[in-house]
């Protein structure tokens, strides 16, 4: 059966559609990490200092995305088929809802970033199986009250039951207040049944690699903060976090052909909590 394209865009009122294009993005450097197109000069310049001072940010890139695949289809297995996920980026295929629905055709799924160029191609985004549905909407975590309120205008999401929110390599374009927006979050979501998924850069396994990327990224206005596992901990205050508990993202309940991506290499704390 052909796929059905749900037309479900929404951007905040008088948005303007600035690309922007001349300050490197996270989620364009992302984009180059993963070998995508959509990414420009500056972006380019931009990944290849971090490159420079961590060489393993292709495969730690790899490594969070194979990990986000791998929590929503263990997520949709146990029966979760509502689905919010922010800071989307550049659409990669396989996305989040062709994961979901290849597993429960039904799922619904909301996207949302900050950057307009995602936008652009958030028609990506929106190829949902003809059973279920997905929408995009173009909004900053940073107000997750404003956020939430175009989640909820889309009515794509039923928030009388279960969504899993996932917050993929985001938290830690966060410097200031990441915990008080995961909390917003969260109580937001019905309180029995819902998931989070969080995947976030870390000093524990290569602190000196961690302070150089902290600094590349500081230098071209993206200002990324890693979090110890005692932090990352703390965004799962009140959720029971499914085994293997908190770990490096190719750790995370690992496939047997994965290929090899050590701690150190991916950098990446990462856990998935159901909410009792």
């Amino acid at each position: 059966m052909a796929a059905e394209q749900h037309d479900d865009i929404a951007t905040p009122p008088g948005a303007e559609v600035n690309l922007a294009i001349h300050r490197p993005h996270s989620a364009r450097i992302y984009d180059y990490f993963l070998d995508g197109t959509t990414n420009f000069p500056a972006d380019r310049e931009a990944a290849g200092h971090a490159l420079a001072v961590f060489p393993q940010a292709r495969s730690a890139a790899r490594a969070n995305r194979t990990f986000m695949h791998r929590a929503t289809r263990a997520l949709a297995r146990g029966g979760v088929t509502q689905f919010l996920d922010i800071g989307t980026g550049i659409p990669t295929s396989p996305n989040l809802h062709e994961i979901a629905q290849g597993i429960e055709p039904r799922a619904r799924i909301v996207y949302a970033d900050n950057d307009p160029i995602v936008l652009t191609h958030a028609q990506a985004l929106l190829r949902s199986s003809p059973e279920g549905r997905t929408a995009y909407v173009q909004a900053d975590v940073r107000d997750p009250d404003a956020l939430l309120d175009a989640v909820r205008a889309t009515g794509v999401l039923d928030f009388t039951r279960p969504i899993a929110l996932s917050l993929v390599a985001l938290l830690h374009f966060v410097p200031e207040g990441a915990h008080e927006i995961a909390e917003t979050l969260g109580n937001a979501l019905p309180t029995r049944g819902s998931a989070l998924v969080i995947s976030h850069f870390t000093p524990d396994y290569a602190p000196q690699d961690a302070a150089r990327i902290e600094q590349v990224y500081r230098d071209n206005g993206n200002p990324v903060r890693a979090r110890a596992a005692d932090e990352f901990a703390r965004f799962f205050t009140g959720w029971d976090i499914l085994a293997p508990g908190i770990t490096s993202t190719p750790r995370w309940r690992p496939e047997p052909d994965a290929p090899h991506v050590s701690d150190a290499e991916a950098s990446c704390l990462a856990a998935v909590a159901i909410r009792p």
